[in-house]
Order: C-alpha cells, then sequence, then structure tokens
C-alpha cells in the first residue's frame, strides 16, 4: 500500500509565531496544528477548522510520517487519528505525552465509540470525536488546554458554524480504498481498509457504505468467510468513484 497523502514542510521551530497573537475571531493565530490522519476527508475538515480559527495546518497520514516531522519541529497541538495505516495512533499520543518538552496541547480523534478511552488512556489531554464539524467546539477543545496568556483577551463571541469538507476529498479517500482493495489485502490491509471506510463513511453521513464496512468487520472478526462482503463493499467504492452515489 503507497502513502498518499504527502508531508508539508514547516517553516517554524514550534508551531508558534511571535507576532501573531490570538484574537477573539481568530482564537488560534500564531500557532501551528499538526494533524495526524490518514482521511484527506477529514483532513479537509481539519483544514477549514484550522483556517477561521487562525492556526496553520500541517498533515501526516501516518505514524512515521508523524515521526518525522515531529524530530524536526514542534506544533502547538497534535490531533492524532487513532487508527492510522502503519498502526494505533495511542501509541504516538504515549511517545508525545511521555517527552520533555511536551506538546501543548494532544488530542485524539475517531468515530469509533470506544477509542475516547483509548486516547485518554494513552496521555491524551482531550478527544474529537468524528465527524468534527462543529467550530466552537474546536477551538474551545483546543483553548481549554492552553494557559491563559495563550488565549485570547476578553470575551470571545463563539461562532458554531457547522463545517463542510469538499465532497471531492470523499472521492480521494474511496480512490485509496480502492487500491487497498484492489491489492489482495491481507489480514492486517483487511482490518485497515474496513476501519478506514467506517469512519470516512460515518464522518460523510454515508449510512449504506458504512454498515457494509462494519458487516465487513464483524464478518472478519467472527472469522467467517468474508469474500462476499468484501466484493460488496468494493462495489459500492466503485459507485462512488463513479459518481452515482452522491454524500
Amino acid at each position: 500500500m503507497r502513502g498518499w497523502l504527502k508531508e508539508t514542510q514547516m517553516t517554524d521551530k514550534d508551531g508558534l509565531n511571535p507576532i501573531a497573537r490570538p484574537s477573539q475571531s481568530r482564537p488560534l493565530l500564531g500557532m501551528t496544528v499538526l494533524v495526524v490522519e490518514d482521511s484527506r476527508y477529514a483532513c479537509d475538515a481539519m483544514r477549514l477548522l484550522c483556517l477561521r480559527s487562525g492556526a496553520r495546518i500541517r498533515r501526516a497520514d501516518c505514524l512515521q510520517s508523524a515521526r518525522r516531522h515531529l524530530a524536526v519541529y514542534r506544533p502547538t497541538v497534535v490531533i492524532i487519528d487513532l487508527g492510522l495505516p502503519d498502526g494505533s495512533g495511542a501509541e504516538l499520543i504515549a511517545d508525545l505525552a511521555a517527552a520533555a518538552p511536551r506538546v501543548s496541547v494532544i488530542l485524539g480523534t475517531s468515530g469509533d465509540r470506544f477509542a475516547e478511552d483509548v486516547a485518554l488512556a494513552a496521555g491524551a489531554d482531550d478527544f474529537l470525536p468524528k465527524p468534527v464539524e462543529s467550530l466552537a467546539i474546536f477551538q474551545n477543545t483546543i483553548l481549554a488546554q492552553l494557559p491563559e496568556e495563550r488565549r485570547p483577551k476578553g470575551m470571545r463571541l463563539v461562532c458554531d458554524d457547522v463545517i463542510r469538507p469538499d465532497p471531492l476529498a470523499y472521492r480521494d479517500d474511496m480512490a485509496h480504498a480502492a487500491d487497498v482493495l484492489g491489492d489482495e489485502a491481507d489480514d492486517h490491509l483487511l482490518g485497515y481498509v474496513t476501519h478506514f471506510l467506517r469512519g470516512v463513511a460515518h464522518s460523510a453521513g454515508d449510512h449504506v457504505l458504512e454498515q457494509a464496512a462494519q458487516r465487513l468487520a464483524t464478518a472478519h472478526a467472527q472469522g467467517r468467510p468474508v469474500q462476499p462482503d468484501v466484493a460488496r463493499l468494493a462495489g459500492l467504492v466503485q459507485d462512488r468513484l463513479a459518481e452515482r452515489v452522491a454524500i
């Protein structure tokens, strides 16, 4: 399986611009958010949330890519998906929580019901359940973990806009899943792509695809034949690539 979300070079050393200061309308101004996320759809949501908040965003699609970033740069905030192609995001959360100096804010994120407990047990400061759509929740979750001097001064008007990612990013995720499903995936890759599709479909409100991915996950966990479920899931992915289904 090839990596498909490229790293972006960072220009600051610690994620904080010493000139830019947070404001009421852009409370994360001067900060850098590293998003460790393999879904382009979820990344586009984070991009919009950061843009509206004044923060710069850097992205990594796997643990290895994230570690390369963090070996050179220290962002203000790291948001880590729990399900990544090369391991659990909880591993990175635990490493960052134990590091000195520590990143200011470490957040876990996932669409799975039990992932919050895993993220917090690993050392995350808080958790963002997917889909992350509320600008107010995104900003408040981060600001709550920052010291007083890093927050905007005075009263802040809380905007509760709902963020809608680009549907083309969802199609990119479908292309990624189609590549994996077409490679005669082994147990590890099959488990990964099932989790990936279930999470992406949940975030996009694509209930048909989410249910198909859940059926495959259940069959796989129970040791039952999975080929019929794999074929159905692959067909649904191809429908979305052919734009016969809109989200």
